[in-house]
């Protein structure tokens, strides 16, 4: 009785996230018509990233916003990522370049090269997105920048991952939706931890009011999350889940490639507020324990009622999250959720280890 008892407790704690998350999944969004005519600044930066940016820099000029200028940071590239932003600069005035020399590299890596665009910046409002990004859309600025006003000054948008096949795939794009689901509601719950810099906004006035990104410029990432993490309040965040509003990039094609990037994104997590590591860490172990305690109460007890609590969870599970992957474009995901979820949370385990081993280190 004692392992069922236990076992009910688990589902009770996991759906109490899950009933959080539903502040995302049930958001009534109403479609902003108005065009802001704001001035906005689009800062990226690339680093070894010529391919990418051949194909993406046109779709960025494309934005169908009345007033906008891109600054491109080459941040130490040892292929020709430069030559490509100076030949798409002198044929567009709306480009600004950076370049950082490989002797400018140890002092903070991407964060450094971000600090140099964003004091370059002419406009107050800025978006933030990556090299290997593409915007779902011609109105992806003109979305995202519509929600800045003089009380939100922090825009947190999705950056999504195009679709293949394969389970490594699938997976990646499971993992990117939970976590788009956690920080989209945390911040409606006025609790707000993170965002992606694949697709972010905010202004230059809350960026020097929170001095950048000195507190963590020596922590390799978190140029995104820890940033958020730091700045982000109850009163000036804001979040962009339009579907023309998303950023699209490619995902990794091997398990190593993919590990590598979650050890970094996992190692930043620790520098979190406390109450974020607190709420994130029972999420995560109660995630865990659930699986275990689900499968020692099927070889050890009567498997009725186990399944019961089981099907109740996963229930649960799927109609909140199921929810969340129709307004972020992940249909198909929606009858795999459990068997991803099982699978990610013990990925999760094997890289909290690694970690705990070996350090991470730069951007790229």
């Amino acid at each position: 009785m004692v392992l069922l008892y236990a076992l009910g407790i688990v589902v009770l704690i996991n759906c109490f996230y899950f009933i959080l998350f539903s502040k995302f999944s049930f958001l009534q969004t109403s479609e902003n018509n108005t065009k802001d005519s704001y001035p906005v600044s689009l800062i990226i930066c690339a680093k070894d990233e010529a391919k990418n940016l051949k194909k993406n820099i046109p779709l960025w000029l494309a934005q169908d916003h009345p007033n906008f200028e891109i600054i491109l940071i080459n941040d130490a590239s040892m292929d020709d990522t430069l030559e490509v932003i100076k030949s798409f600069a002198n044929k567009d005035p709306r480009i600004s370049i950076v370049n950082l020399e490989n002797n400018e590299a140890f002092w903070g890596s991407k964060k450094y090269a971000l600090t140099l665009g964003i004091k370059q910046a002419k406009n107050k409002r800025m978006l933030f997105t990556d090299a290997d990004c593409r915007p779902s859309s011609e109105e992806w600025i003109t979305n995202m920048s519509s929600n800045f006003s003089k009380q939100k000054q922090l825009i947190l948008g999705y950056g999504a991952y195009e679709k293949s096949a394969g389970l490594l795939n699938a997976l990646i794009r499971y993992e990117t939706l939970i976590t788009a689901a956690q920080y989209f509601s945390y911040a409606k719950a006025g609790i707000p931890y993170m965002g992606v810099g694949r697709n972010l906004g905010y202004t230059s006035d809350l960026y020097y009011s929170t001095n950048g990104f000195m507190s963590h410029m020596k922590i390799p990432s978190g140029d995104d999350d820890l940033f958020v993490n730091e700045a982000a309040t109850r009163e000036n965040i804001e979040i962009c889940c339009d579907i023309n509003a998303f950023t699209y990039s490619e995902p990794k094609e091997s398990w190593k490639a993919w590990k590598v990037q979650k050890k970094r994104h996992i190692s930043t997590a620790k520098f979190y507020k406390s109450k974020h590591k607190i709420l994130l860490g029972i999420y995560y172990t109660f995630n865990l324990v659930f699986w275990l305690l689900a499968g020692i109460c099927f070889l050890l007890l009567d498997w009725k009622i186990p399944l019961f609590l089981i099907g109740v969870r996963i229930l649960v599970q799927s109609i909140i999250l199921g929810k969340a992957a129709l307004k972020l474009k992940e249909k198909n995901l929606i009858p795999f959720i459990p068997f991803l979820e099982l699978f990610l949370v013990f990925i999760q385990l094997s890289i909290f280890i690694s970690n705990s081993v070996s350090k991470p280190s730069r951007w790229k």
